[in-house]
């Protein structure tokens, strides 16, 4: 038989009769087929061991053993091979106890070509379906120790948003990741980064909440020496130091309107200026954004433009909250269990009953933050080898959203909003008495007393 080119699909073709061979087999070659041929069971055995062919046509008889026998141990060798049974004695039994061995197809002789072919086909198909979700799982799986050692996900949920993750991440398109705070938002970010052709350039971060507008647009785009005070000498933004690479937006729903125009001109066309500068530059980063807050309802309330909102969320990947994908919060407790006992050499090996309970049962509104924190702390404070419900200690509601608005709001506004949270805290502790509360916040009763007056807690 002669050969066709390498990309043609592999077929092998077992039949001890040459003259049905040689008709299957020059027909097949017509079709595009590469075909090799085997008159015996052994002989088939073989060739499937060595050239692992896509595709194997098998007769029922053979002179050294029958295809019922064959088909396991076809498979056995090759379990991506597809096997189409040929037999002249068709019987619904026969049909069946192939089908159940791994057999694909089973056909009559004699053999209608043209079926032949589309079963074929449809087999080729398939099978080439089924390796590629092979592949996906197995760059997931490679990708799970030394790469996405932070990506854990036993949920349906979770995993179709690695399913989904893995279809998109090879693209160019703009990527949106929503959910409230700590779901997980900046490391699937990396996970895209990281399976996408950029995955050697860099991956840069920002988070649009935690830096002042003034000093943002100068982090995003950079700035000609003199731009503004302070401005001794020219420096690059995000979207030059990332080349071909990856940008992360987080908080975008953050970045204040006059800086949404000039990042939907880098989006829409690619091009951008330094703060203070004349010259065009041109940015080939992919942007990757995520957020919090509800972006459509912002856009109807004119806080955030339309446009932008648009060319962000080309692909929408919204993260649910760890209370409702409650299969992922045991793996995750334990992967950073021994996360943070490798890492402070604590013998530490599991979760007491009750613990595993607590921490099955508790809904942390600070998701995956929240529990990352709350085992880290138990790792640290417990005495045995297991950690105990006393040993995890929760954050109270809020402090997520409280640590983003401290944030937000420049230094002295912080330390007063941070002082004024603590003061309300230890008075409710207290049961109002102040010598106590003032105890508790490390104050003399007189100083207490003139904050409590100064920020109207009476």
């Amino acid at each position: 038989m002669g050969m066709l080119r390498d990309e043609a699909p592999a077929v092998l073709l077992v039949e001890d009769e040459e003259a049905q061979r040689q008709i299957l087999g020059k027909y097949l070659e017509r079709k595009g087929f590469r075909v090799r041929e085997a008159p015996t069971g052994a002989e088939a055995l073989r060739i499937v061991a060595e050239h692992r062919p896509e595709l194997v046509i098998l007769d029922w008889r053979l002179p050294d053993t029958d295809g019922l026998q064959l088909i396991p141990k076809i498979r056995e060798r090759s379990p991506f091979t597809a096997i189409v049974m040929l037999t002249a004695f068709a019987t619904v039994e026969r049909a069946v106890e192939a089908m159940k061995l791994g057999a694909y197809h089973y056909l009559t002789k004699p053999v209608n070509l043209e079926e032949l072919t589309l079963v074929l086909e449809k087999a080729l198909s398939e099978l080439r379906l089924r390796r590629e979700v092979r592949r996906l799982r197995e760059k997931l799986s490679e990708l799970g120790i030394p790469e996405a050692k932070d990506v854990v996900a036993e949920s349906p949920a979770m995993k179709e948003i690695l399913r989904l993750i893995a279809r998109v991440a090879p693209t160019e398109a703009t990527v949106l990741l929503t959910g409230e705070s700590g779901t997980g938002k900046e490391v699937l970010a990396g996970l895209i980064h990281r399976l996408s052709p950029r995955r050697n350039s860099p991956f840069l971060k920002i988070n649009c909440a935690a830096i002042p507008e003034g000093l943002l647009e100068s982090e995003l785009f950079g700035h000609e020496k003199g731009a503004f005070t302070g401005a001794d000498r020219a420096r690059a933004g995000l979207f030059e130091e990332a080349g071909e690479g990856t940008i992360f937006l987080d908080e975008i729903g953050e970045l204040p309107l006059s800086l949404q125009a000039k990042l939907l001109r880098v989006l829409q066309d690619g091009t951008f200026r330094r703060v203070g500068g004349r010259k065009e530059l041109r940015s080939r980063a992919r942007v990757i954004a995520a957020t919090n807050r509800d972006l459509s309802e912002m856009v109807r309330k004119g806080t955030f433009r339309e446009d932008l909102f648009w060319r962000l969320a080309v692909i929408t990947i919204h993260i649910p909250p760890l209370r409702e994908r409650r299969e992922d919060i045991l793996p995750l407790a334990r992967f950073f269990l021994k996360k943070y006992a490798r890492r402070y050499g604590k013998p530490v090996e599991d979760f007491s009953k009750e613990a595993l309970e607590l921490l099955w049962s508790y809904d942390f509104p600070g998701n995956v933050r929240e529990l990352q924190n709350a085992v880290e702390r138990a790792v640290i404070l417990t005495e045995g080898p297991l950690i105990t419900a006393g040993d995890l200690l929760f954050s109270p509601p809020g402090t997520e959203d409280l640590l983003a608005e401290l944030f937000r709001r420049p230094l002295p506004e912080a330390v007063e909003l941070l002082e004024r949270k603590r003061i309300e805290e230890a008075l409710k502790k207290s049961g109002g008495i102040k010598t106590r509360a003032a105890e508790m916040l490390g104050l003399s009763e007189r100083v207490l007393r003139y904050k409590i007056e100064k920020y109207g807690l009476s």
